[in-house]
């Protein structure tokens, strides 16, 4: 029998194999169950992936370059007219929004699954130099971006892991702390602005004094 021509089989894969890890956890992927969520033969997936990480590899970019997670589409809210901590968490109360909860789990354990298999690290480690690219135009300094950035992963991570609700204004004043003085696209606001716990930009109280300039 000839073989029918089916040239959306390969992403219908990938699709499938998103899914499967957004509803039961990338635990569950195997070949024989991602063939059935795609409805297509078990020797497709095999064809198109020979391992099960080139088929998390495949899904993984997909998920970082789709609109809703591609660190680019933060703009639309980091270009907007508000001190950068509001943005920040408004963004991230988008993000953690109660319908995209499933989604954003299957994008971090997707992400984290590059400690045990080495063959997704490039693709985690080019979503962590978007973020730091994306966060740099609008902090003071790589550092500060490097941190801002944890800080964006740490918060993100408890509240999966606890299942407590996002809370806008807590992340709010976490970020403050750590950007201290407003920027805004293209440079940063004249002056100082105190923060919650007392820091200004490139100022840090310590007990018995004042820390040198960062």
């Amino acid at each position: 029998m000839a073989r029918r021509y089916d040239p959306e089989r390969r992403q219908r894969i990938i699709d499938a194999a998103i899914r499967v890890a957004e509803e039961r956890g990338i635990g569950a992927l195997s070949h024989r169950v991602v063939a059935a969520e795609a409805d297509v033969p078990l020797g497709s997936t095999t064809y198109h992936f020979a391992s099960l990480d080139d088929l998390l590899v495949a899904a993984l970019r997909q998920v970082c370059g789709e609109a809703g997670t591609t660190v680019e589409g933060w703009t639309e809210y980091l270009e907007r007219d508000a001190p950068l901590a509001d943005r920040i968490a408004d963004l991230l109360a988008a993000y953690m929004d109660e319908s995209r909860s499933g989604r954003v789990r299957m994008e971090y354990e997707l992400y984290l699954a590059a400690l045990r298999r080495p063959a997704l690290s490039p693709v985690a480690a080019e979503w962590l130099d978007s973020t730091l690219d994306v966060l740099g135009r609008y902090t003071d300094s790589p550092g500060t971006a490097r941190t801002l950035s944890a800080l964006i992963d740490g918060m993100l991570l408890q509240s999966l892991l606890t299942g407590r609700p996002f809370d806008r204004d807590e992340v709010r004043a976490e970020v403050a702390r750590v950007v201290g003085g407003e920027t805004v696209a293209g440079g940063r606001v004249a002056g100082e602005e105190p923060v919650p716990g007392g820091r200004v930009v490139g100022e840090e109280p310590v007990a018995g004094g004042r820390a040198s300039d960062r």
